[in-house]
């Protein structure tokens, strides 16, 4: 298992292999982004996407699939998170797309109020089959410390 202590500063991850289907896309702007260019592929056309594109909150879901499979697959203490930093999108999604992700922490510290949860953020950025980024975000990670008596 892996715990705060365990984390170092710059270590660096690479994960994850992402699939995006036309109907994944689809679905999901039925349901959470029902906007034309995520829907309609001659609406999207007309647009600067020039055709069919994921949501970027599809690509935030995607994203955490990945993250999330890794955490498991590393055995990471994890206690959820309370939020992302610099979410950005930098290019479009599109049906066909293979997504994968790479990692860096940049910053940890133990929660004072909280000794035994550690806090770390880690640059995010997600990547196609061109090795084009295509989001970037900072994320703030929870995670229990191995032992939560030891002095802060």
């Amino acid at each position: 298992m892996i715990y705060f202590e365990d984390l170092q500063i710059g270590a660096k991850q690479s994960f994850g292999r992402y699939e995006v289907t036309r109907e994944e896309v689809l679905e999901f702007a039925r349901k959470y982004d029902p906007q034309p260019f995520h829907l309609d592929d001659e609406a999207a056309a007309k647009t600067h996407f020039g055709r069919l594109s994921a949501s970027g909150w599809h690509t935030c879901a995607m994203t955490m699939a990945m993250m999330v499979e890794n955490m498991k697959s590393t055995k990471q203490a994890g206690l959820g998170s309370p939020g992302v930093d610099n979410l950005q999108w930098k290019k479009p999604v599109y049906p066909g797309d293979m997504l994968r992700v790479e990692s860096e922490i940049i910053e940890k510290r133990r929660s004072k109020s909280r000794p035994e949860m550690g806090i770390f953020k880690s640059r995010a950025k997600v990547f196609n089959q061109n090795d084009e980024i295509v989001l970037e975000m900072t994320s703030n990670g929870l995670i229990s410390v191995r032992e939560p008596d030891a002095p802060i």
